[in-house]
């Protein structure tokens, strides 16, 4: 059976670190507080000039060294991100471009905090019936751009940084055994991002209305999330006949700590065999799988025949999962 699979990882996220401390001087709130309703100590935050692309392309190339490719071999690039560039052209094509990748056909995708996940599930298929043989999937984000720093209840969630794989056809028995991803429209308003699209273009009054920066409904958002990641492991799991105790490793979405360590209580998994990089870098949405991952991959947390489970819950409201034995 033809499968895909990661052959190379890269990350990169920006110099500069806002802490707590930092945050406690902006607005009303506290090292501790922060601490313990989500996990987070520090985020990272772009320079003025970066923008998705820039981060985009240094976790590439970081990417294509791992796995031993040149620009030119890629044949589709797949960018994940909700803070784009610019409307048009795609941040994909931008990177393509400068990376001068030009045998590659390239293109965004938007599901939120899930999108890595989703694209995923794109690569997958396009390998497997479109014929591609070398994809470059991106995550990439500057969140710092669309959040309040006036608003304590988000502006200490978000920071900035990017992720990328290469994924390949492979005859092997390991790869990428399945992706599920799911959404509920319904539930779009827990959170958005509501200006700056064609419902509320850019206008003094949006501006006013601050409609350009991230909304969220922590609480009620919260307990979707819990309950939905629940269900989604575990039928990820059974899907492949896998036994949550032979799992090497569990990467979620860095979105709340308390979510994470929920998760991780529903599949028996010790701590350990969870990787969390959140206290370091806050929500990066699409990219804080291909970053967790990246880590994990260059700490030696990975090894060859490992079950690896990934999970991602975002706005639109989006879910999703994918199971890979590495």
């Amino acid at each position: 059976m033809l499968r895909s699979r990661i052959t190379g990882t890269g990350s990169y996220v920006p110099e500069k670190v806002l802490s707590n401390s930092d945050l406690e001087k902006m607005v009303d709130t506290s090292d501790e507080w922060i601490t313990e309703r989500t996990g987070i100590k520090e985020r990272r935050i772009a320079k003025n000039l970066q923008a998705a692309s820039d981060l985009g392309i240094e976790a590439s190339k970081r990417a294509m060294h791992s796995a031993g490719i040149k620009p030119k071999d890629i044949d589709l690039i797949i960018a994940a991100t909700v803070t784009p560039d610019m409307p048009l052209p795609s941040t994909a094509s931008l990177i393509q471009g400068r990376l001068g990748a030009k045998n590659a056909a390239a293109f965004d995708l938007n599901a939120t905090c899930s999108g890595f996940l989703y694209g995923m599930a794109v690569a997958d298929s396009f390998i497997k019936t479109k014929g591609f043989k070398k994809i470059l999937l991106i995550g990439s984000e500057v969140l710092s751009r669309v959040t309040d720093w006036e608003d304590r209840t988000t502006c200490v969630l978000f920071g900035d940084g990017a992720g990328a794989v290469i994924i390949e056809p492979t005859g092997q028995n390991r790869g990428i055994l399945s992706t599920h991803i799911h959404s509920d429209g319904n539930l779009w308003d827990l959170i958005c991002l509501p200006g700056g699209g064609s419902r509320h273009p850019a206008s003094k009054e949006s501006l006013k209305d601050k409609l350009h920066y991230i909304k969220m409904k922590g609480n009620e958002t919260f307990k979707v999330a819990v309950r939905t990641l629940e269900s989604l492991v575990i039928d990820t799991l059974k899907a492949n006949k896998i036994k949550p105790s032979q799992l090497a490793l569990l990467i979620p979405h860095q979105a709340n700590m308390r979510i994470i360590q929920a998760t991780a209580k529903r599949l028996n998994l010790p701590m350990d065999k969870v990787v969390v990089n959140i206290d370091k870098y806050g929500n990066t949405s699409s990219a804080s799988i291909p970053i967790a991952l990246d880590e994990a991959v260059r700490t030696d947390k990975i090894r060859n025949g490992d079950y690896i489970l990934l999970e991602a819950f975002g706005g639109g409201l989006t879910w999703a999962s994918a199971l890979i034995r590495w």
